[in-house]
């Protein structure tokens, strides 16, 4: 049967795209052989039974010294997964039919195998034992949360192939196997930030976790790794966890300028355990925040009350809002807030997300009660919207002279991706020390958009010695 199918469908034809197969097929045979009982073939070289295979011993036992597999080896089955990533899009741009079919499905599970057998072969090659028992550095690393990640050994694929972790970012073939979903693809491969390979204490002791119960109170740990780079984070399977005495929020007439309930928030990572403490003035020095001071006030309703135009940098809302009558309908706030922007917005029909991380109080969750869209992100994140699509984009007392001008391109550049032609970017009080100020008016001038407001002006609590600098942009249309 096997004979027959082979010279049936693996018949190889000159100048056609079956002559490409066919070598590689051959050549995976093997390792599909070893695992296709979705078993690693590691398990047949258990360091335990066959230490020779692994490590070079002596009368004492095992040594720290790993084998090094050739260069070549690597260089050989990359340039395979390669040309089978290639083989399988032209595949798909092939026209339907039984023999494509089951071509594209062999390939599919070929390449798989290969990505396995190269996670395991990585596992081998780089990773030496860190003490005599055997124990690898992740597996005895059980520093704090608040350590320094700095000292960690690059992990690369070790890291991503233990334990829940391994399963996360497994490839997810569909049903039936090797069939295109709706999305165009046979398999589904979850996302996790690069970075996360870099911080494998934290990115395990976040992945350890009883599957199907609740999840670990550790909020915090996920906003460093997520800080750190390693974003996105995994998926995890637990249930979330929530403050016990939780009550149903306030009526939506009523939430948005209402002070939230303390038992509708989980204070336990919090210096403050209450929301009294978020805005008395005798905790302002011990609340565990200093961005956006005052922005749990609820009270303090700002962007309303014109400001004396020679010594402020501020613009009204409605002052924007008038620039571009009824065109201002849905955006982005990219600021430390609890929503106070957003909130105001809302009140002239204007959807706003609010982007901000939990900056040593429950920013996010304040958002939300209040009936307003939160939206959890970090400044090295790229915008979770399609291009062209936001009226406005707003930002205040976020970006100033912290950030590297890199990193601003990024950011100016990935807003204006999102951003639609014709809408406004809205930077409010940007504020750096004057001697550098033209260096970050450059980086703004540099997107070309029109200037409809703008205005920098010193900034007083600092002598003169700094400015701030606030202005309204439209962005052009390209063709």
């Amino acid at each position: 049967m096997l004979k027959k199918s082979s010279s049936r469908s693996l018949r190889c034809r000159s100048g056609g795209l079956l002559t490409m197969l066919c070598p590689l097929f051959l050549l995976s045979l093997l390792t599909i052989v070893i695992l296709s009982s979705d078993v690693s073939y590691l398990h047949f070289f258990d360091a335990n039974t066959l230490p020779h295979l692994f490590f070079d011993t002596n009368a004492n036992g095992i040594s720290h010294s790993p084998i090094v597999l050739p260069p070549s080896l690597h260089s050989q089955i990359s340039n395979l997964q390669t040309q089978l990533g290639v083989l399988l899009g032209q595949l798909h741009n092939e026209s339907s039919g039984s023999k494509v079919d089951r071509f594209s499905d062999q390939v599919l599970r070929v390449a798989i195998s290969v990505d396995k057998l190269v996670n395991s072969l990585s596992s081998i090659s780089g990773n030496a034992p860190a003490s005599g028992n055997g124990m690898s550095r992740v597996e005895e690393d059980f520093s704090e949360a608040g350590e320094s990640e700095d000292q960690e050994e690059a992990p690369g694929v070790k890291v991503f192939n233990t334990g829940e972790l391994h399963q996360y970012i497994s490839p997810k073939l569909n049903r039936p196997s090797g069939k295109k979903n709706f999305l165009g693809v046979e398999v589904i491969s979850p996302s996790v930030g690069l970075t996360c390979a870099h911080m494998a204490t934290n990115i395990k002791r976040f992945m350890s976790y009883k599957m199907y119960g609740v999840c670990p109170d550790d909020w915090d740990l996920a906003q460093k790794l997520i800080t750190g780079g390693c974003d996105p984070l995994p998926r995890r399977r637990c249930l979330s966890r929530a403050s016990p005495d939780y009550n149903k929020p306030f009526p939506v007439n009523s939430s948005l300028w209402g002070q939230p309930s303390d038992a509708n928030i989980l204070w336990s990572h919090y210096k403050c355990k209450g929301y009294s403490c978020l805005v008395s003035n005798e905790t302002r020095d011990r609340r565990g925040f200093f961005k956006c001071a005052d922005c749990f006030d609820l009270s303090k309703r700002g962007w309303e009350i014109p400001s004396t135009e020679s010594v402020s940098a501020e613009f009204t809302i409605d002052q924007v809002l008038a620039l571009k009558p009824g065109e201002i309908r849905i955006g982005l706030d990219f600021s430390p807030t609890t929503g106070t922007f957003a909130a105001l917005m809302k009140e002239r029909n204007v959807t706003i997300a609010s982007a901000t991380l939990n900056l040593g109080a429950p920013f996010n969750e304040v958002i939300a009660l209040r009936g307003l869209l939160p939206l959890y992100l970090s400044i090295g994140s790229r915008l979770p919207f399609f291009d062209n699509t936001l009226d406005i984009i707003h930002s205040t007392l976020f970006l100033d002279g912290w950030i590297g001008k890199e990193l601003l391109q990024f950011v100016l550049f990935d807003w204006d991706r999102a951003l639609r032609p014709k809408g406004l970017l809205w930077v409010d009080r940007f504020f750096c020390p004057k001697e550098v100020m033209k260096l970050y008016l450059d980086e703004f001038a540099s997107l070309s958009y029109k200037k409809l407001l703008w205005k920098v002006v010193p900034k007083t609590d600092k002598d003169g010695d700094e400015l701030f600098f606030s202005a309204v942009l439209e962005k052009p249309i390209r063709r």
